[in-house]
């Protein structure tokens, strides 16, 4: 059967659908083994005007885009600031960057790779031998960078609204994931899953005896100048400008309410998803990370390199960090990120001529499906 344009985009973001990976064109010289593709038109500015016209609407409230890349750049947001004032929102505005949070953790993690420090191949166990029984096999550290640990989610707050101002350690999630034993061998099978970030969020301290959020202000942050980026850690506010995030609440006679959540402790995602941005920023770190100044050439091709697994199962579709796809006909590397409030997503193309970052404050942004709006943003951006 084939599926009407929006639900193949929406399909494949949510799976993950691949084809042949390849470094971008972006880091030094064009990718090999592809095949060329038709240089990428100037942003459709009124495609993309039209994703994000019509806000605040019951999918969103707000939305900030950004595009790039060689074949040229626009900016847009639409929407409101929060919905007492309904003041326009700020296109500056920072926002919780969820899972892109991976991306900026395994740049840490490769860089210390390339330095030595860490050594891929190594077995996890071998760093922190005080956390596995005998029950895990050695795990290597690249299992963490893409997904194939085998290692289970940890547990969380029942009802998370309820206790969105309570603390819990990262270390308490991984000590539950761990209680669990593995669920299969490491690189046997590719499960998208925040755990893994987690424990090497933990491993970048170990190896470095400096604090993850200090190691990423240090190697990522600062030499990009990305001053809108930062870790909350317990503070459950979005310090500096930011539009309201909203969350779609179910009553009890099963109507819904739109409830602010832009305040939420989140220290629990740590290393997998606590950080903050803004669409600059984010669009700063894009072009550096697949232009290859975050990392050598040899690090940023283990990013993007797709792990072979054990035989019938589904192939890998994440790289180390991001995911790898086809859409409009071009291959692209992303990551999407979701919290309560905000939903998110960084992408290159191959061919290098095209980037995008957009921030939308989704009513159900940790919903099964992708929302309509990012839907929207990315099939004018990356047609």
């Amino acid at each position: 059967m084939k599926l009407p344009a929006r639900a193949a985009l929406a399909t494949a973001l949510v799976l993950g659908l691949t084809g042949a990976a390849a470094v971008p064109a972006l880091a030094h010289a064009p990718a090999t083994g592809t095949a060329v593709e038709a240089p990428s038109p100037r942003p459709d500015a009124r495609a993309l005007r039209e994703a994000i016209k019509g806000l605040p609407n019951a999918d969103a409230t707000a939305a900030l885009v950004r595009v790039g890349g060689t074949a040229g750049t626009w900016r847009g947001s639409s929407g409101v600031h929060d919905l007492v004032t309904r003041r326009e929102a700020d296109p500056h505005g920072r926002f919780r960057a969820g899972s892109t949070t991976k991306i900026v953790t395994a740049a840490v993690a490769l860089q210390l790779a390339a330095e030595g420090t860490l050594d891929l191949d190594e077995p996890v166990q071998h760093y922190m031998p005080e956390l596995f029984g005998k029950e895990f096999r050695p795990i290597p550290v690249r299992s963490l960078l893409n997904y194939t640990s085998g290692l289970k989610p940890g547990d969380g707050f029942d009802d998370e609204y309820a206790h969105r101002y309570d603390t819990l350690d990262p270390r308490t999630v991984v000590a539950s994931a761990l209680a669990k034993g593995p669920e299969h061998a490491p690189g046997a099978e590719q499960h998208y899953r925040n755990i893994g970030y987690t424990v090497l969020g933990l491993l970048i301290e170990r190896v470095t005896g400096d604090t993850y959020a200090h190691q990423a202000r240090q190697r990522v942050f600062e030499p990009l100048r990305m001053r809108d980026t930062y870790f909350p850690g317990a503070d459950p506010r979005i310090r500096g400008p930011h539009n309201h995030g909203y969350q779609k609440m179910q009553r009890p006679d099963g109507t819904t309410r739109l409830v602010d959540v832009t305040e939420w402790n989140q220290s629990d995602r740590f290393a997998a998803g606590d950080m903050i941005s803004s669409t600059a920023d984010l669009e700063t770190f894009t072009r550096a990370l697949f232009g290859g100044k975050l990392l050598p050439r040899a690090q940023l091709k283990e990013m993007l390199t797709l792990p072979r697994l054990a035989p019938g199962v589904p192939e890998a579709v994440f790289g180390g960090g991001p995911q790898h796809m086809r859409i409009g006909g071009k291959a692209v590397w992303l990551k999407t990120g979701a919290r309560y409030g905000y939903a998110n997503l960084i992408a290159a193309t191959e061919d290098g001529s095209r980037t995008l970052v957009y921030s939308v404050n989704a009513t159900d942004a940790k919903g099964r499906g992708m929302n309509p709006v990012a839907e929207r943003i990315v099939g004018a951006a990356l047609r």
